[in-house]
């Protein structure tokens, strides 16, 4: 195992019921509480009435900011702020998915910082010293595991660039999983936010060391999980053992435990970040045409974790086959996955231009951790691959 330093602030509570018991000794020194949400559907599913009458019957002053997008804005990111500020909220409790999240996490940097918060922190990586507004978090949907980290993804649509921050300061003070919540989720958004899952384990596991050690042990069972549980939660989007484990899944794929001792690479994620930022697509949806064409790119220089992954994670024989064979059936059975759930395959499915790949490609971060040293040509390359 390499060196690390392990810390995580934020305090989980988990399971049927949770919020009903918890939400108001968790919310008592907030008067004001700045509740945000997205597009609406939690007001068609309850869980809008049940956390305003949590908050209504202790006596708080609730303010909404609410249309929160799929990929969040910069912008959007300084009218929540705004509204932090006019009305001296104590607190901000965010009802949704990753996006509802990582909104909230750079509004309550932004409701306290005075200077440029995009160049001083989201342009580049910068050092948090403003305390920022405490944050809790009611998760509504599985998939980014944005409840447990201090991560947020944030477009500034202007400059055409998707990025993401890490900063442990805006770790939620809290996090309320109940997987009930999850339930009235689309089939779609379950399955792309599944995937999301997956990507994450994979974009830690496929990165050294590779020698025998506790994350990469960790993340073959979660992986093993996420496909279980996933295929479950298809069959019965009612099962309440599979969409538990998904939303436990999802935190632990996030909440940097399987991180520990590893380089991660996490080049699909700026791949598909700077898609997501020319075309708004899903992000589960973009990160599944692109992982197996990237991982046929890397595979030969990671040739023995790929070997692990068709053997530990898929269950496929050795039965006479090289481990180049291997490694690569280990790939075809992720795509075959893919395919099984009805995530689309093509970059033109999700309404991306031909003619903007190489600029796309181009805007794309490099990651370092990847076993392969990527450049913006094969990016390309793989972008061409992925369109039609």
């Amino acid at each position: 195992m390499n060196n690390f330093i392990f810390q995580n602030s934020t305090k989980v509570y988990f399971g049927k019921g949770c919020v009903k018991e918890y939400l108001s000794c968790l919310t008592k020194d907030a008067g004001i509480v700045m509740l945000a949400y997205g597009g609406g559907s939690v007001k068609r599913n309850g869980v809008y009435d049940e956390v305003m009458d949590i908050l209504q019957s202790t006596g708080k002053t609730v303010v909404e900011f609410s249309g929160i997008m799929a990929n969040p804005t910069y912008a959007k990111v300084m009218e929540g702020a705004r509204i932090a500020r006019e009305s001296d909220a104590d607190m901000i409790l965010a009802v949704g998915g990753g996006s509802v999240m990582d909104c909230c996490k750079a509004v309550s940097l932004a409701a306290r910082y005075d200077g440029d918060i995009w160049n001083d922190f989201w342009a580049q990586p910068g050092v948090i010293e403003t305390e920022p507004l405490p944050l809790g978090v009611i998760v509504t949907a599985a998939g980014t595991g944005s409840e447990c980290n201090g991560g947020a993804v944030i477009t500034n649509e202007e400059l055409r660039v998707k990025t993401g921050r890490d900063y442990p300061k805006l770790n939620p003070r809290f996090a309320l999983l109940d997987p009930v919540y999850t339930y009235s989720v689309p089939a779609s958004q379950m399955v792309s936010g599944g995937f999301d899952i997956l990507s994450h384990i994979m974009e830690t596991y496929f990165s050294g060391p590779d020698e025998d050690n506790v994350s990469d042990d960790i993340m073959e069972a979660l992986m093993r999980g996420v496909i279980r549980d996933l295929r479950a939660a298809v069959r019965n989007p009612m099962d309440y053992t599979a969409r538990s484990n998904l939303m436990w899944e999802s935190t632990m794929a996030e909440n940097r435990v399987i991180k520990m001792g590893k380089r991660c690479d996490f080049e699909c994620h700026n791949m598909e970040h700077q898609l997501g930022a020319y075309t708004d697509c899903n992000h589960g949806c973009g990160l599944a045409v692109l992982h197996p064409v990237y991982y046929r790119h890397i595979y030969r220089e990671g040739l023995s974790k790929f070997v692990r992954f068709a053997e530990n994670v898929w269950g496929i024989p050795r039965g006479g086959k090289t481990d180049e064979q291997l490694a690569l059936a280990g790939i075809d059975a992720l795509a075959a996955f893919i395919a099984e759930l009805g995530l689309p395959a093509t970059l033109k499915e999700l309404g991306a231009k031909y003619d903007d790949l190489e600029n796309i490609a181009n805007s794309c971060g490099i990651s370092q951790g990847s076993y392969k040293k990527m450049t913006h040509e094969e990016i390309f390359d793989i972008f061409k691959e992925c369109y039609e």
